[in-house]
């Protein structure tokens, strides 16, 4: 783990133009509701996991006064850097790490914080990463097939998996991930391709996705053919589903009593993770109802505060149709003994 790089880190500066671009036009998503689910208080220390371009830590800098502290960690060093300049008016009160987040802890030790009294994750790919043709992860735009959130970090790009894995590999990946019926039939597709020579950018990518799904489904579908394996390459390549996992382990160690955990989501796999284990932490035993006596000393931790996942309103749609597939869950930690 490292500091926050400055703007004259190489990889950062060869994104500068567009990602400077991508930071002024950018709205976060669900910023009132993420809020009120927090609730950030004066002089209280919160951690934001993915900081992207420092929207949602702007809105709780403003509300967590003179005394407050942000913690602030990103995987993608040009997020990272544009979120650098847009909270600099807080000065020494907001520090940034190069990390994932589900490496939160470390930076908290290096920060003396024991804990924190607010947890915020807004995961999945952000809109400046989709922007970037170089990035390779849209298919809208030719670039090389790369889909690394941290290009400086150990993943291999996305290239790698797709010329190397075998045909099953490739179809759990594309089936776990993306939830695609096709999947078969692309790894099978990806597979042949490749025999005539590397596949290296997007748009060979998804020429090949395309030719893959019968014409029948390519004339009924709402979205390209390539929309499922692109998005499940790109959670393999960045081990998302793991990274939540290994977090959600942690950081309710790391939160105050009171302290708020919101978690923003853009896919039902991770969705479904983010419910059960706030479902399963809010539980008292545990134990099969054929036991007498409860034998598993299982403790409630948290109180659910989103019975349901709370979704983007219309008015938030008409400005942002990106909002459509995110999902915020939140909990608020209990005391010891405490019931939800």
């Amino acid at each position: 783990m490292t500091g926050a790089p400055d703007s004259t880190t190489p990889q950062a500066a060869s994104d500068s133009t567009e990602g400077t671009r991508a930071a002024t036009l950018h709205v976060p998503v669900l910023l009132d509701e993420v809020l009120e689910a927090l609730a950030p208080r004066p002089g209280g220390r919160y951690l934001d996991g993915t900081v992207g371009l420092g929207g949602h830590s702007a809105a709780i800098m403003e509300r967590i006064g003179p005394d407050g502290e942000l913690c602030c960690l990103d995987r993608d060093i040009t997020a990272l850097g544009l979120a650098r300049q847009r909270l600099a008016q807080w000065g020494g009160r907001v520090h940034f790490f190069h990390t994932r987040y589900a490496a939160f802890e470390a930076a908290l030790d290096q920060l003396g914080w024991d804990k924190v009294d607010g947890a915020l994750i807004d995961i999945g790919v952000s809109s400046m990463q989709i922007d970037m043709a170089d990035r390779g992860f849209s298919f809208h735009a030719d670039g090389p097939l790369d889909m690394r959130m941290d290009r400086d970090g150990d993943e291999a790009p996305a290239s790698n998996l797709v010329n190397r894995a075998t045909v099953d590999v490739l179809k759990d990946i594309i089936l776990r991930y993306g939830e695609d019926p096709m999947a078969g039939r692309i790894a099978r597709a990806i597979v042949d391709a490749r025999a005539a020579g590397p596949i290296e950018t997007t748009a060979q990518l998804a020429a090949i996705v395309d030719r893959a799904y019968p014409a029948k489904w390519r004339a009924t579908s709402r979205n390209h053919p390539a929309t499922r394996t692109f998005q499940a390459l790109r959670m393999a390549v960045n081990d998302e589903l793991g990274q939540l996992e290994r977090f959600l382990d942690r950081i309710l160690d790391r939160l105050n009593p009171g302290g708020r955990l919101a978690v923003i989501t853009f896919h039902s796999l991770e969705d479904r993770i983010v419910k059960h284990r706030l479902r399963d932490e809010s539980q008292g035993c545990v134990c099969p109802r054929s036991v007498s006596r409860c034998e598993c000393g299982h403790k409630a931790r948290v109180d659910v505060l989103t019975r349901k996942p709370v979704t983007a309103s219309e008015a938030e749609l008409a400005r942002n149709s990106r909002a459509s597939s995110a999902k915020l869950r939140a909990a608020q930690r209990l005391a010891e003994g405490q019931a939800p």
